[in-house]
């Protein structure tokens, strides 16, 4: 037995919005630029408080300087680009905790 297959409208119009996003932090910004509601002060707080450690910024200075000098072997590009990327995400994570800081707070009820 052959099935048919329809295009379904939304499915198209959801392909054709999300077929222009080339990296994980564009996808990851739909997230957290989502129209849900708001976090909570203490949340937002936490968030911010999510950093690279010492060990991790040293090693991504060093593979930048490699990069600029154009020493960087490709397994160190790639964990350059690695890198890049959850710096981006967490990026985006501190714009939302800072956006939920400054949003005036609900009355009580």
């Amino acid at each position: 037995m052959l099935l048919s297959w329809h295009a379904d409208p939304l499915y198209t119009d959801i392909m054709s919005e999300t077929a222009t996003l080339d990296t994980e932090s564009e996808i990851l910004e739909q997230v957290i630029e989502s129209d849900t509601a708001g976090m909570s002060p203490e949340a937002a707080q936490a968030l911010l408080r999510f950093r690279f450690n010492t060990a991790a910024v040293a090693r991504m200075n060093e593979l930048a300087e490699k990069n600029r000098q154009g020493t960087i072997a490709p397994s160190e590009r790639a964990l350059l680009e690695r890198y890049l990327r959850v710096g981006n995400f967490l990026n985006l994570i501190h714009a939302k905790a800072r956006c939920a800081l400054a949003e005036p707070a609900s009355p009580a009820s």
